[in-house]
């Protein structure tokens, strides 16, 4: 079975988000299963010159996008034995940041859907199965069906397209698609890739591809809700039975707090007890929170953005911070919430530490360091996070929706069973409430909040699970190829 990835980032190589964390570490899961899993992804200039130093120039050849004849490089490496090959153009991809410079973003990923197919013939590698990531990659299964289906070398390779988010659609005018694509204007019906006037890349995914996933089952069918399903629910509905969710995981060599460098003592599920406190004192020290081992400290790391329930925070911070507790928030995002944590770091000195930045290192420290991690989020397709904080000991907080209902148990305080604390409703008192029960049981019941942190820490979120899903699924798809 061989399997090409088509993704927009990658981890080690660039990322910003969970879309690089699973095209990272699935691949490798899967060729453990016996699939030919290769990856391929635009070179930015992001990717940094300890990669571009071990690649190996394949190839090169020019690609038609409309009146437009661009140059396209092929580079690649090998990494923890997969295959990986990387577009080259520096028109498209040398710039500041992989994604929002330049308003030509339907552009840059038009030339590298079209790249992807127009390499593969010359790179002699044939793939059963394209696996496309979120609507960066929409275009793939358009153009196969639509331009390349009928050529020889083509025939026979399927489409699956996974949605990481759907709120993220890529959404651009007709004539400007038009223009690059040469798709035929019946290719912009309501059926097809029109949406509200306009041709959107995700629809196109969802249309074309032979078979639809999401990273968790909630998700698969919240998105066919008016609610959840960004205005595409009633073709996701139509396609129901080509859609299934497929947990993800996470990588749990990076993520053991058994063996984790970044911190300041590694601890198990037997020493947890012992050791995380060692975590959290280094923790409040190097943020500047005040030496207490007797308050919970709450951890949050995160894309600051209305989606993930920053909203409800911050209309009742000041009631979260009238408890005895302590805030960390990790993260970049909106303006907003970067000014309101801002203020709050000042405004509650020595209870709340803000840091406005990405950082690996210290997001492994939080993990280890907090008694609890809060994640509100209004949707979540799946969430790595909380999958992490568990596997760290630190018992989540969240709302029941997608990834977050399919991880966290509720605690039953009367048997100890469960994960975290939960709860339904969008409302920043029914989260309140959630974070008023799991101070109180940190406060008032140390045997069960430790029997609910055993419970967490013995949780299988590794990819072992879904990457088997993921082959029945290709199978399924491509059953010539067993």
């Amino acid at each position: 079975m061989k399997v090409l990835f088509a993704a927009s980032e990658c981890v080690p190589f660039v990322k910003t988000g969970g879309l690089a964390d699973v095209v990272g570490a699935l691949p490798k899961v899967l060729a453990k299963e016996g699939a030919d899993v290769r990856v391929i992804l635009p070179l930015y200039k992001d990717i940094g010159q300890q990669w571009r130093d071990k690649m190996t120039h394949v190839l090169y050849t020019y690609i038609n996008l409309g009146w437009r004849r661009q140059y396209c490089g092929i580079e690649t490496l090998e990494y923890e034995g997969i295959t990986f090959y990387f577009v080259d153009n520096e028109y498209y991809f040398n710039r500041p940041s992989i994604y929002g410079w330049g308003g030509d973003e339907g552009e840059r990923f038009a030339f590298f859907d079209r790249a992807v197919l127009e390499a593969l013939p010359l790179l002699e590698y044939k793939p059963d199965i394209i696996h496309c990531h979120d609507w960066q990659t929409g275009m793939i299964p358009v153009l196969l069906k639509r331009q390349y289906s009928a050529l020889p070398f083509y025939n026979g390779i399927h489409t699956l397209f996974t949605i990481h988010n759907l709120q993220y659609q890529g959404v651009f005018g007709i004539d400007y698609m038009e223009d690059l694509l040469n798709l035929g204007w019946d290719a912009y019906t309501d059926d097809k890739l029109e949406f509200f006037g306009a041709c959107s890349f995700m629809k196109g995914g969802l249309v074309y591809s032979d078979e639809i996933t999401t990273v968790s089952p909630t998700y698969a069918q919240e998105i066919q809700t008016a609610y959840y399903g960004e205005r595409l629910d009633g073709l996701l509905y139509a396609r129901r039975n080509s859609l299934s969710g497929i947990l993800n995981g996470i990588d749990t060599e990076v993520y053991s707090p058994s063996k984790d460098p970044f911190i300041a003592k590694n601890y198990n599920v037997v020493s947890h007890r012992k050791f995380k406190a060692v975590n959290k004192a280094d923790l409040q020290q190097k943020l500047g929170l005040e030496q207490r081992p007797d308050v919970p400290l709450i951890g949050i790391i995160s894309r600051l953005a209305s989606q993930k329930g920053f909203d409800l925070i911050e209309y009742v911070l000041s009631d979260i911070m009238s408890m005895d507790v302590q805030v960390v928030v990790l993260g970049k995002g909106d303006e907003k919430f970067v000014n309101l944590f801002g203020w709050a770091a000042y405004r509650y000195e020595g209870k709340l530490a803000a840091r406005i930045e990405m950082n690996n290192e210290l997001a492994h420290q939080i993990y280890a360091g907090c008694d609890l991690f809060l994640m509100p989020s209004a949707f979540e397709p799946c969430g790595l996070s909380q999958m992490i904080a568990m596997r760290y000991g630190t018992l989540p907080i969240v709302r029941e929706t997608g990834g977050l209902k399919d991880t966290v148990q509720p605690i039953n305080p009367l048997t100890g069973e469960g994960t975290g604390f939960t709860f339904y409703s969008y409302n920043a008192h029914d989260m309140l409430g959630a974070i008023q029960r799991a101070v109180a049981l940190y406060q008032e019941d140390d045997k069960t909040f430790h029997k609910a942190i055993r419970n967490a820490m013995k949780q299988d979120f590794s990819w072992d699970a879904s990457a088997k899903e993921y082959v029945k699924l290709y199978q399924r798809l491509c059953p010539e190829a067993e």
